[in-house]
């Protein structure tokens, strides 16, 4: 890790953050935090993967569905109007609607070679985002001057990287630059969750092989075809599957590449001095524990 100890924190020059861990546990609040601070970057992942590498997919998708509309397609053909994404650190749904969610057509799902398609397209967006923190980091100074700098990760990122394998690039790149924090939940507030993503589901990313057995097992248990599958009921139905997948992956990002905080203390962060207890305290636990 680049820093050891509370005395490396406290005293660095530049101080430097990785957030990872379930989407909803505070990665994206904690990193308002430091950046209304005044001195902190915000990379967000999220954002770079909708602007940077999959712009292109998200426009194009849009445009395809306005040329099935006759008057639109005129339009686009005669160069009248132009058709883009509106993406913000607070709006992220151009990438969650092209991600979409497998099943029946007439209930807005995707054919599942489609589905996977776009999965994989955003597997390789992710992984390039990741690997261009460095960059950013290198732009936060250089540019903007920013002393301190975070990294705010998407919950998938654990789907990318074997956390047990001690030369695994991604990990490598991005401890070598930051300190990897997990933020992590207790059995509420995955209930909690699950409550949420229950009430209103929404497109997720997952590694291949876990989305080919909860979609197999889930066509089996349901008895139905792929055409025919609601696309929400899957999703929902996968979702704690997909917590349960997650957690030993970020432990094991955390016990071998980085630190564990909770996302209690997390919340209880209301600006950068209470952060960089926050830090302070678990960096002398981890180097002294009991």
């Amino acid at each position: 890790m680049i820093y050891n100890s509370a005395k490396d924190w406290r005293e660095a020059a530049r101080k430097k953050v990785l957030f990872f861990g379930m989407s909803g546990l505070g990665k994206t609040y904690v990193s308002n935090v430091l950046r209304d601070a005044g001195d902190w970057f915000h990379y967000s992942i999220d954002y770079r993967i909708g602007t940077r590498y999959m712009g292109e997919y998200i426009t194009d998708n849009a445009k395809a569905q306005a040329m099935k509309v006759p008057f639109l397609r005129e339009l686009l053909l005669s160069d009248s109007i132009y058709i883009g994404s509106n993406i913000s650190f607070e709006n992220l749904t151009p990438v969650s609607a092209y991600l979409g969610k497998p099943g029946n057509p007439d209930l807005g799902g995707l054919e599942i070679s489609e589905y996977r398609r776009r999965q994989e397209q955003f597997r390789l967006a992710e992984i390039h985002a990741l690997l261009d923190t460095e960059y950013f980091i290198d732009r936060a100074e250089r540019l903007y001057h920013y002393p301190y700098f975070i990294c705010d990760t998407g919950g998938s990122i654990c789907e990318w990287v074997n956390p047990d394998d001690p030369n695994d690039q991604i990990l490598s790149e991005l401890s070598r630059q930051t300190l990897m924090i997990w933020i992590q939940g207790d059995d509420a507030h995955t209930e909690e969750l699950i409550r949420r993503f229950d009430k209103a589901p929404k497109p997720m990313s997952y590694q291949a092989e876990f989305l080919d057995q909860m979609w197999e097992e889930y066509l089996k248990q349901e008895n139905c075809a792929a055409s025919e599958v609601d696309p929400d009921a899957f999703v929902r139905w996968t979702y704690a599957r997909a917590l349960a997948h997650r957690q030993p992956r970020y432990q094991a990002m955390a016990d071998n590449w980085g630190i564990t905080v909770t996302a209690d203390d997390i919340g209880k962060v209301r600006d950068s001095g209470d952060f960089d207890e926050l830090i302070e305290r678990t960096l002398e636990a981890r180097a002294n524990p009991t």
